[in-house]
C-alpha cells in the first residue's frame, strides 16, 4: 500500500472518532502519534522521536516542548500539539521562543487535523511568523500530499525541503492576495490598472467606478482563457480517427413480455433553455478534467427551468452533477449511491476540479467504460468528504 492509501486510511479513520476527542492528551495519541507514525518514524524510539524535549529558553530553565524528531543526536523537527479543534493561530509564539534555542530547522504547529509547517526564511535561527506550508487533513489537495511525501523519514532533506519551503510560502501568498484582490479590488490595484487606461485625475469616485469594471474584467478574462484552452484541448482530442459505425440490422430482435426492457438513453430535449455561457464554460471545464478518464463524447449536458445537469451517455437517469449558478450563488449537485443530490457550494466553475476523482467513481457506478482504472476501487476520502460537507441531503 503506498503513502496515499496509507493517508486516505487514516485521515477516513480520524474522521469517524474526531468528535470524541476533547483533550491535548487524546489528540496527541489518537492523531498526532500516529500520523509521525504514518511519516515513517518510530515513534518508541526515544533516540529517534522524544517527547516533552527540553528546549531551554533564555533564563529559563526546563522548558519543554512536546515532541522533537532528532538526525543524529540533535532536532531537526520540534512540534507543539494542541487540543483538537483548538485555533492554531495565537499558538505559535510558544514554539517561536522554542525553535531559536534549539538546532532544529522547521517546527510543526499542530491540533491533530491541520499541521503549520515553520522555517527560518526571513532570518536565520529565527522562526517565520507565517508558514511556508498549512495542510487541513480533512481537505487535503495533490500538491499538499507530494510536499507531505517529504517529510518522510525516508525522504527527509533539510536542504531539499528548505529551498522549496521558500517558494510555497511567497506563492501561498501571492495565490491568497489575487484571490483577495480578484474578490474585492483595493484602491492601489484598481489604480494600478487605471494608470495605463485612464487619462484624468484618479480621485476616489473614478476608483469607486472603475472596481466593479476591474473586477468583471477579470473574471471574463480568466473564464475566456480557460475557455480557450479547453476548447484547444476538445479539438484536439476530436481530431482523433473514429472507427466507422457498424451497419444497422434490418430490424430488432422481438423482447418476450417477461424479459427486462434495456434502459435507453433519455435524449436531450431541442426546446430546452439556452444554456448561459458561464454553463457551456463549466461542461468545457468538467470536460477537460474528465478527457484522461472517459470518452469525451460520452459527457453530454441538458439544460432545464431548473438547473443545467452533466449527464452520462446522454442519460438523464445517469447524471454527474447538477449546476445552479447565478450572480448570487454556484451550486453543485453530485449523486450519492442512491442518486439523491447532495448539494456543495462552490466559488466559481474551476472548483469543478475537486470533485474530478469522485464525479470518475460515479462514472464507474454507472458502468461506465474508464480510460484508466480508478486509483482505489472505492476512494473512501471521497465520501469522507463528502459526508462532512453535505450532512443534509437536498434535492433538486
Amino acid at each position: 500500500m503506498d503513502f496515499v492509501d496509507q493517508l486516505q486510511q487514516f485521515v477516513k479513520k480520524i474522521s469517524g472518532f474526531k468528535d470524541s476527542i476533547t483533550t491535548e492528551e487524546a489528540t496527541k495519541t489518537s492523531v498526532i502519534l500516529p500520523f509521525f507514525h504514518l511519516l515513517g518514524y518510530d515513534i518508541f524510539d526515544p533516540t529517534e522521536f522524544v517527547p516533552e524535549f527540553v528546549a531551554d529558553v533564555g533564563i529559563k530553565r526546563g522548558e519543554k516542548v512536546d515532541y522533537a524528531i532528532l538526525q543524529d543526536g540533535k532536532p531537526i523537527i520540534i512540534i507543539e500539539a494542541k487540543a483538537m479543534g483548538r485555533n492554531l493561530e495565537k499558538h505559535d509564539s510558544q514554539l517561536f521562543r522554542y525553535f531559536s534555542t534549539t538546532s532544529a530547522k522547521f517546527a510543526i504547529l499542530t491540533n491533530g487535523i491541520r499541521y503549520r509547517f515553520y522555517t527560518d526564511l526571513e532570518e536565520a535561527n529565527l522562526m517565520d511568523s507565517l508558514p511556508f506550508l498549512d495542510i487541513d487533513l480533512l481537505h487535503l489537495r495533490d500538491a499538499q500530499i507530494e510536499e507531505l511525501k517529504k517529510f518522510k523519514k525516508e525522504n527527509f532533506s533539510v536542504a531539499r525541503i528548505f529551498d522549496a519551503a521558500s517558494v510555497l510560502k511567497y506563492a501561498g501568498k501571492f495565490k491568497e492576495t489575487l484571490s483577495e484582490q480578484f474578490e474585492n479590488p483595493s484602491d492601489e490595484f484598481v489604480r494600478f490598472f487605471l494608470q495605463d487606461v485612464y487619462d484624468g485625475r484618479m480621485t476616489h469616485s473614478v476608483v469607486e467606478k472603475f472596481r466593479p469594471i476591474l473586477k468583471a474584467s477579470m473574471q471574463e478574462f480568466i473564464s475566456e482563457t480557460m475557455n480557450d484552452k479547453i476548447k484547444s484541448a476538445l479539438s484536439t482530442a476530436n481530431a482523433a480517427p473514429v472507427a466507422p459505425a457498424a451497419p444497422a440490422s434490418k430490424a430488432p430482435a422481438p423482447v418476450p413480455a417477461s424479459a427486462p426492457v434495456e434502459e435507453e438513453p433519455a435524449p436531450v430535449v431541442e426546446s430546452a433553455p439556452e444554456p448561459t455561457e458561464e454553463e457551456m464554460n463549466a461542461y468545457y471545464e468538467l470536460q477537460n478534467l474528465l478527457k484522461d478518464d472517459v470518452s469525451l463524447d460520452s459527457i453530454t449536458y441538458k439544460k432545464t427551468d431548473s438547473y443545467f445537469a452533466i449527464l452520462y451517455q446522454n442519460n438523464t437517469r445517469k447524471w454527474l452533477c447538477r449546476l445552479v449558478l447565478s450572480d448570487n450563488q454556484k451550486l453543485v449537485y453530485l449523486p450519492d449511491a442512491d442518486k439523491n443530490p447532495i448539494r456543495r457550494q462552490v466559488a466559481n466553475i474551476y472548483e469543478l476540479a475537486s470533485y474530478r476523482r469522485y464525479i470518475t467513481s460515479v462514472i464507474a457506478r454507472y458502468g461506465g467504460t474508464l480510460l484508466r482504472p480508478l486509483e482505489r476501487e472505492d476512494p473512501p476520502i471521497y465520501q469522507i468528504i463528502l459526508k462532512r460537507r453535505f450532512p443534509k441531503k437536498q434535492r433538486v
